[in-house]
């Protein structure tokens, strides 16, 4: 009689029961010997046998159909079959006489009534135990979610803590990972772009592979770098350390959107282009005419998209650049007059964070009622007066307002009061206006007063700029408490000698 010699293992991973098959290999052949049982052909593979589909297992069973051999040598039944489907296959092939002899070291079998029914009952076994150690492992997954672990693989810029079980931050993919989010959030770069600065600065896969396009869309969208987790389509808690704010992550969000829609295409780079509107409400745009001279010229004028318009004038580039820089030295700052105003907050900082204290009170009572309304939400889903889907949507919308008050509070308590750093970083803006007019680099002039302006008005050829104040932009920003932004009074005068 000929035999088939199989031997397998559960995991391609060569780390990890690396001598399973050498063992099974070497009992195999002694026994076989010993057995005097002739090997007409021999093959290995490290597969699961939970779920069918080895090539391995298919292969052998096609020689036995075409009567190149008549029998099984094996280490174990549970090492032919984990699953039903391949089980079934070996008794039918027993039953149909292809199969005439099973050999085992560990397990007895003879083609006989009897024998068939225990070796049903040992691939059944072998079938309860995976199906057991899934379930096991499921809870345990479960257990582990429930307690604020993610219970798989970390995610790129985390690492699996083997000892406590936990996520640890990845020190050195972690800042790269974060400064991926940052650059995405300027606006200024697309995900092919933030691949390739993968590539230079070798931030790579957990596996070592270079991160794809689709990897970069997956990663800036992932909860888990804001300190939650998503888990089977539903957000939890969370216990490892965020590895960027809620602020830069909505940021990245809102571009992700933006970026999504369809864009026109730009036939020129005008400078000034999305700074103005007209006092109709429409947007200014602008268009390039060449006069019968040759010269070319720039001019802005209203859109009409919004009706009727009064506006019939025409501004060429030449006329509105001299107004801008106007604007641009009105609101520029000197190196002396910077460090005046960085000295007046630095006096009202220490005031300010007495103020903090009550905001901060304030924040921990709201952040008490989140917990309360979670509570109160797990118990109306118990008693199944709502159904999992809206559990799910309200749960997250709660865990997302829990994580800005955290942020909010920790602000507070760890930096201060957000709103002066943001205050400072303005200051300092204004003291670069001097440099945008020494560089004359228009683009940059047109993000700059943006960023510090409202209401920019093209009317009767005229620029009319209204620069927001220090108060309402640092508001803005920091989304602060207003009542508690004390600001000094020289700071409510635009107009005042600085």
């Amino acid at each position: 009689m000929k035999y088939i010699l199989y031997a397998r293992k559960s995991t391609e991973d060569e780390d990890r029961q690396i001598l399973s098959i050498e063992a099974q290999i070497f009992e195999l052949k002694e026994f076989a010997a010993k057995e005097k049982l002739e090997i007409v052909a021999s093959f290995q593979e490290a597969k699961t046998a939970k779920e069918p589909g080895r090539i391995k297992f298919a292969e052998m069973l096609s020689l036995i159909e075409k009567g190149k051999a008549d029998g099984i040598l094996s280490w174990n039944p549970d090492r032919l079959a984990r699953n039903s489907v391949d089980g079934g296959k070996i008794i039918h092939m027993i039953d149909r006489g292809l199969i005439k002899a099973l050999k085992f070291p560990t397990f007895w079998f003879e083609p006989t009534p009897q024998g068939l029914f225990m070796l049903q009952i040992a691939f059944g076994q072998s079938k309860y135990y995976v199906d057991s150690l899934r379930e096991n492992v499921t809870r345990g997954m479960r257990q582990k979610v429930r307690n604020g672990v993610w219970p798989s693989k970390a995610p790129l810029g985390y690492l699996n803590n083997p000892k406590t079980r936990g996520i640890d931050i990845d020190t050195e993919k972690a800042p790269k990972v974060r400064k991926l989010f940052e650059l995405y959030a300027t606006g200024n770069y697309n995900l092919r772009e933030l691949a390739e600065w993968c590539k230079r600065v070798t931030l790579k896969s957990n596996l070592g592979n270079d991160i794809s396009i689709g990897k970069v869309h997956e990663l800036l969208q992932n909860v888990f770098y804001l300190g939650l987790m998503k888990y089977k389509g539903e957000i939890h808690e969370a216990t490892h350390e965020p590895l960027i704010s809620k602020k830069l992550f909505d940021k990245v969000q809102e571009i992700m959107r933006e970026k999504g829609k369809p864009q026109k295409v730009k036939k020129h780079n005008f400078a000034f282009l999305g700074l103005m509107k007209c006092p109709c409400s429409a947007a200014i745009t602008a268009e390039k005419k060449i006069k019968v001279s040759g010269r070319e010229y720039i001019y802005y004028r209203c859109t009409k998209k919004k009706g009727h318009c009064q506006e019939k004038h025409f501004l060429r580039e030449s006329e509105l650049y001299p107004q801008i820089k106007s604007f641009l030295q009105k609101v520029s700052l000197s190196s002396h007059d910077t460090e005046k105003v960085l000295a007046e907050l630095d006096k009202d900082e220490t005031q300010a964070k007495e103020q903090a204290k009550t905001t901060v009170q304030n924040l921990k009572a709201e952040f008490s009622e989140i917990e309360k309304k979670l509570e109160k939400l797990l118990d109306i889903y118990l008693e199944e007066i709502i159904t999992a889907e809206e559990y799910a949507s309200r749960k997250e919308k709660l865990f997302i307002k829990k994580v800005e008050l955290m942020e909010q509070i920790r602000d507070f308590e760890q930096k201060g009061l957000s709103w002066l750093e943001l205050a400072r970083e303005f200051v300092l803006s204004l003291n670069q206006a001097a440099k945008l007019l020494e560089l004359e680099n228009k683009p940059e002039m047109t993000t700059f007063l943006k960023n510090i302006g409202s209401n920019c008005i093209l009317q009767n050829r005229q620029l009319l700029f209204s620069p927001r104040k220090p108060y309402d932009l640092v508001a803005e920003r920091s989304k602060a408490d207003a009542t508690c932004l004390q600001f000094p009074v020289w700071w409510t005068r635009p107009d005042s000698n600085r």
